[in-house]
């Protein structure tokens, strides 16, 4: 298959997987706040969701978006597949806003786009050189990175446990994004396995961390959901700290190297102040719109009448008793 072709086939697809993700990220946002507050990891929120429709709905918008993104990444380079599926940020704030029968707010689309943009400059800018993925890695070469992704999300689960700040929603996007990405980079070692025989993954310890590692970064993610009352903030900052650390584990793990030319290193930082800046204008303009709907609620109450006139029934038995 030429060129061209693979790309009419792939770019639909990294679409409406961007599409699918964000379909889902709105929806399990929208599901979380349907259902009681649960501590930090409790699989009890993950039973209550289960009897949640528009959660389940969320749950089959991520098996389709996951087939989309495989058929992209299949018939497209990574290079133009993954710009497109980080387009997720935009598409959540859409759904989000539709859901919630408002209107998607300029600022947070732009601060999306941007986000969009800036991560994918970075990832086009850092994509490292291949690696090695076929049979295991040197976990005790990568413990120094483990560790440090380790403190990271337990660090950030504390903080978000302790504190009742809105800062608190993106500390656990950031340990949900971090978990998200240590699955993904294993993820590689695994499909390089796959390679040498169907059996071969059982021989490693990489797929069981995945097994559990998985499981607890989507668990993860609905604590985050919930304890958010605008989807655009948690998307992004996971949609943004995924791939950043795939490229960590794939450098400090898969023995990938990345270009370290000062034109390289300038334009990395310079997308990656993008994709904080636009991380900060979505979140600074959520407040905003949250801090503008509690005023107009406060508004609406002030104003209900203080007086309310008898029942009729009550003035029917009033006159009965009178008579």
């Amino acid at each position: 298959m030429d060129t061209g072709t693979a790309l009419v086939i792939a770019v639909p697809a990294a679409v409406l997987g961007a599409a699918g993700f964000g379909l889902a990220s709105a929806a399990q946002q929208r599901a979380t706040h349907e259902v009681a507050v649960t501590p930090t990891l409790s699989p009890r929120l993950i039973v209550e969701l289960l009897a949640r429709p528009m959660w389940l709905l969320g749950l089959v918008a991520t098996i389709v978006a996951l087939f989309f993104q495989i058929v992209a990444l299949a018939f497209g380079p990574l290079a133009v597949v993954q710009p497109l599926l980080v387009t997720g940020v935009a598409f959540a704030a859409v759904f989000a806003a539709l859901m919630s029968g408002h209107r998607p707010d300029p600022l947070i689309l732009l601060g999306a786009l941007l986000c969009a943009a800036g991560l994918s400059t970075f990832l086009l800018l850092a994509r490292p050189t291949a690696g090695s993925t076929d049979g295991d890695i040197d976990l005790w070469g990568g413990l120094p990175l483990a560790i440090a992704l380790a403190v990271v999300v337990v660090g950030c689960i504390f903080y978000a446990a302790s504190v009742e700040h809105p800062s608190r929603v993106l500390a656990l996007a950031l340990a949900t994004g971090v978990l998200y990405g240590v699955t993904a980079g294993l993820m590689k070692v695994i499909t390089g396995q796959l390679r040498l025989g169907l059996d071969e993954p059982f021989r490693h310890p990489v797929l069981y961390i995945v097994c559990i590692i998985g499981p607890i970064g989507f668990l993860l993610s609905q604590n985050t959901f919930q304890a958010g009352q605008l989807v655009a903030p948690a998307v992004a900052v996971i949609t943004s700290v995924d791939p950043v650390v795939g490229v960590l584990i794939g450098v400090g793990w898969l023995g990938e190297e990345l270009d370290t030319s000062p034109a390289q290193l300038a334009g990395e930082c310079l997308a990656a102040l993008v994709v904080i800046g636009s991380i900060a204008l979505i979140v600074a303009r959520g407040h905003r719109i949250l801090r503008h709907r509690a005023a107009i609620a406060d508004s609406a109450a002030h104003q209900l009448p203080t007086y309310l006139p008898p029942r009729r029934d009550a003035g029917v038995q009033h006159g009965r008793i009178s008579g």
